[in-house]
């Protein structure tokens, strides 16, 4: 037997070629893979674009070129290029108008940015309004100033005869002397002349004479009680007395001992301190809040002020506002005013700077003529918080609420800043608001940045969109409920008094079922064949011109309290979809039906939710869930007509 022999082994040469070229190939392909994603993220929008160009529909060229558009009248924000949709604040069918007729809708006189929000954007950028009322104000202005002398309580003393000075019994400036006290004693030999004659006088019983003497005596300042003792003596005097005209204190001292005076030469400078001025300067722009007459202020018009000094901190002076100079510094541009406080205690001492608070009420600015166009009701003023006014720099802004989530920036003129008593400012209204009105005293800057963003962003309207595209934009659901109830309430209010009752009577609109008068903005006034009839929104006009007759015999049945079977139990079917959380609440309001049983969705209790092919539809009971599932094609067909708004008739 021939012995078997097996094949000779593979060269090592190519196994190791082999390998080489498996581990080639494997890198190549991982930089391939790399190579097509960063294709694929550079050419996104391209491939994106060619995408949609090569799955759009049928017709899609056609409805671009289309010259009409579809918009919401409610919410003119909402415009569409179908009418297959639906608008996503209120759910009511969008009206149809050529592209461009609404770019240009003018907003009320006066009325510069409207913005709508959702309630969940009301409570997340803490929006808080308040009505304009009017509020008991006062304009304040805070100016430094200097403590000075009462010029009226400087006495300047002199002397008033010929002679030597004997004696100074006040001999150092600044000290205390009260009225009558002895100053100095002046030695005087024309003195001896005069009270001779006065003897001689007295002797000879000329009593002329006698009191020409005694005058002259008066004159040069001997006391009446010094002048009898003369008298009584006999016995002529050389000495002259000088005493002190007031109390105060020795501001300045001229003489020393043994100098001789003539008639005339000054002595002492004596002040009164128990009472001071204050002299400041007021800015030339605050000078229409000061009194206007250009002297002493009148005592009625005597405003009361408060001083703080950086002696005695936290220690306020008060004190009133007593006169108004004349005239403006055409350096500083500034006025001098003069407050006069009380100074029974003497801490207030001249040349101290002082801090100034001057308070203006309301009323007397309306009387100096700060302004005449101050709206006042008993000393009040009507005004707005300061947090309410957005200052563009070319118009200031204040945002009222039109209705709940409809907020409007008003062009406002306003008046001075002022404050109330507790120091919060406010800023008094001269024209764009009225008493009542209610703006946003808290949020209005988040509120005007709104106003701001681009239209198109989806973020600023509940469910509101660019409104390009065939496809229906994301809807911006809020987390917290609208309250129906608030908004009906205040849209009726803005109804003259006499169409509020018949707007009350009728509830409903007579072309959308269901749909009440308040819910969609103010209702609008229509006549009928002669006979007044309210709809819900202006998009309804149209229909209640095409038919009177029908609209107006719903109109008189919903007076008559007739409604349809669908409405009976309105307020038990919103009742039962308020069960429901906010998303799944405006898809069943949406859908409105069952597709089971045509029923109302609410009718029967809490809709009950199912998954049809990734898709969510709404069943009125749990018996009508089998059905679904036996023919969810047929199901997905109705929901889908009836989220487009095609119900069938009854």
């Amino acid at each position: 037997m021939s012995e078997s022999t097996s094949p000779p082994p593979p060269p090592k040469r190519h196994s190791a070629v082999r390998q080489v070229v498996v581990t080639l190939f494997a890198r190549l392909r991982f930089v391939a893979i790399l190579g097509a994603i960063g294709f694929v993220i550079v050419k996104w929008d391209v491939l994106t674009a060619h995408y949609e160009k090569w799955t759009r529909g049928p017709g899609g060229g056609d409805h671009a070129a289309s010259d009409v558009e579809y918009f919401c009248p409610m919410h003119p924000q909402i415009v569409r290029d179908t009418n297959k949709d639906k608008c996503p604040i209120c759910f009511m069918p969008l009206s149809k108008r050529k592209k461009g007729e609404g770019a240009d809708i003018p907003l009320p006189p006066g009325v510069v940015a409207r913005v709508q929000l959702s309630p969940y954007r009301v409570v997340l950028a803490g929006v808080k309004t308040a009505p304009v009322t009017y509020l008991p104000l006062s304009k304040e202005l805070t100016t430094v100033g200097t403590v000075e002398f009462d010029e009226r309580g400087l006495k300047h003393v002199a002397a008033r005869v010929k002679g030597r000075i004997e004696k100074l019994s006040v001999n150092q400036t600044g000290q205390m002397v009260h009225k009558g006290n002895e100053l100095a004693t002046v030695y005087s030999p024309d003195l001896v002349v005069t009270v001779q004659n006065l003897l001689d006088a007295r002797r000879s019983g000329n009593k002329e004479l006698e009191a020409i003497a005694r005058d002259r005596l008066v004159l040069w300042g001997i006391e009446p009680d010094q002048v009898e003792q003369i008298v009584k003596t006999g016995k002529p005097s050389t000495q002259v007395t000088v005493r002190s005209p007031i109390d105060g204190h020795v501001i300045r001292k001229y003489q020393t001992e043994g100098r001789y005076v003539d008639e005339g030469t000054p002595l002492y400078d004596v002040a009164d301190l128990s009472s001071v001025w204050i002299q400041a300067q007021v800015y030339e722009e605050d000078l229409s809040f000061l009194p206007p007459e250009s002297h002493e202020v009148k005592p009625e018009d005597r405003l009361p002020v408060t001083a703080t000094t950086r002696a005695y901190p936290g220690e306020t002076f008060s004190g009133n506002l007593s006169f108004v100079y004349p005239h403006v510094d055409q350096e500083t541009r500034t006025l001098t005013v003069r407050f006069e406080l009380k100074n029974s205690d003497g801490r207030l001492k001249p040349g101290m700077t002082a801090t100034v608070r001057l308070s203006l009420p309301a009323d007397k600015l309306a009387r100096f003529g700060a302004t005449t166009r101050l709206k006042l009701d008993g000393g009040k003023v009507m005004a707005v918080p300061e947090g309410s006014v957005i200052d563009t720099g070319a118009v200031k802004l204040v945002y009222r609420e039109e209705s709940p989530g409809v907020f409007e920036g008003v062009k406002v003129e306003l008046g001075p800043r002022m404050a109330d008593a507790q120091g919060v400012t406010f800023f008094p209204v001269l024209s764009g608001l009225s008493p009542g009105q209610a703006v946003v005293t808290t949020g209005s800057f988040l509120v005007d940045a709104e106003t701001r963003l681009n239209p198109a962003a989806g973020s600023i309207y509940v469910g509101g969109s660019s409104g390009g595209g065939g496809k229906p934009a994301s809807t911006v659901r809020p987390s917290t409920p609208e309250d129906a109830e608030r908004t009906v309430r205040e849209n009726l209010s803005k109804l003259p008094p006499e169409d509020r009752v018949l707007a009350e009577a009728q509830k409903e609109c007579p072309v959308l079922p269901g749909s009440a008068l308040g819910s969609m903005g103010k209702p609008v006034k229509v006549t009928v064949n002669g006979k007044t009839v309210f709809l819900c929104c202006p998009g309804c006009n149209e229909s209640a011109t095409a038919e009177p007759e029908k609209v107006l015999a719903k109109a008189e049945g919903l007076k008559a309290g007739k409604h349809g079977p669908a409405d009976a139990n309105e307020a038990k079917i919103r009742a039962e979809l308020a069960k429901l959380p906010a998303a799944d609440r405006m898809k069943a309001e949406r859908q409105r039906l069952c597709p089971v049983s045509d029923e109302r969705l609410g009718s029967m209790g809490v809709p009950v939710k199912l998954a049809v092919s990734g898709s969510d539809v709404f069943v009125c009971c749990k018996g009508c869930t089998k059905s679904v599932e036996k023919k969810p094609v047929e199901m997905l067909q109705k929901v889908s007509l009836f989220n487009d708004g095609k119900f069938p008739k009854k």
